[in-house]
């Protein structure tokens, strides 16, 4: 096995896990990193997709009593549980119709590392001035989050569809607009990317299936071990920190991190 290769794996397997689950832009980082290392993964396509499993199975071991009391509580038809279920899948539905409808049209115009740039920065202003013009939060658990609320949600996750846009930073700053708490925030948009990330994994399988194949099979399994192990290590963290000093040096990171980009590729 080469050892640059595997290197540039490794180092590909961590941006993922570190950054999925951040308001960072886990795909942004992806193409900028490979970018900058020259790298190509193994069987491309299907490495993405494997290594992006390893940080959902993560969140899904950290916060599996949640999601088996949920389980459970649906099929006893407990309030609660069937209140979080339905927020969740709500959220889900938008994303899934917009996904399969613009997603291929929207990255082939715009996934290019310019526009990746530009929308770390605009990400990263967006970020401080919801945080600095947040009302005081209404919602403070993932439990109290009503289906207009989660449907909101939904549609900001739409715009995570524009490369470097993140995920988690669209639906975490969605219900922070309307006034879900920070912590209920994150923790509601870990549960989101579960449905969320599962069904492209799916579609993206679906679509490449002809296309796919298991050579290079130790590299992808490298992958996925370290995008887990990453995932598994920033997740709770994660929320502690932000719950205590917000999300402000998420968006100066993304400015900081937008403009060397932009730079760099004038230059060059």
């Amino acid at each position: 096995m080469d050892l640059a290769l595997l290197l540039k794996t490794i180092v590909i397997g961590l941006v993922e896990g570190l950054t999925e689950f951040l308001p960072i832009s886990s795909t942004g980082h992806i193409i900028l990193a490979e970018e900058v290392l020259h790298f190509e993964g193994p069987q491309g396509k299907v490495f993405e997709i494997v290594i992006q499993l390893g940080a959902i199975l993560a969140v899904c071991v950290l916060y599996y009593a949640k999601i088996f009391a949920t389980i459970g509580g649906v099929v006893l038809r407990e309030p609660v549980a069937l209140r979080f279920a339905t927020a969740v899948i709500v959220a889900f539905l938008p994303a899934a119709v917009v996904g399969v409808a613009l997603h291929k049209y929207i990255k082939a115009l715009l996934d290019r590392p310019v526009v990746i740039a530009v929308a770390f920065i605009v990400g990263g202003i967006a970020i401080l001035l919801i945080e600095r013009f947040a009302q005081r939060p209404r919602v403070k658990s993932v439990d109290d989050i009503d289906w207009k609320t989660a449907l909101f949600i939904g549609f900001c996750q739409c715009l995570a569809m524009i490369p470097g846009v993140s995920r988690s930073g669209a639906t975490i700053m969605g219900a922070r607009v309307l006034r879900v708490d920070r912590a209920a925030s994150a923790e509601f948009s870990f549960f989101l990317a579960i449905p969320t990330m599962l069904g492209a994994t799916a579609y993206d399988l679906y679509k490449n299936w002809k296309t796919l194949d298991w050579q290079g099979g130790g590299l992808i399994a490298i992958g996925f071990v370290v995008a887990f192990l990453s995932a598994l290590v920033v997740v709770k963290p994660f929320v502690r920190f932000v719950s205590r000093h917000g999300f402000g040096v998420f968006a100066w990171y993304r400015i900081a991190i937008g403009a060397l980009a932009l730079v760099l590729l004038l230059m060059r």
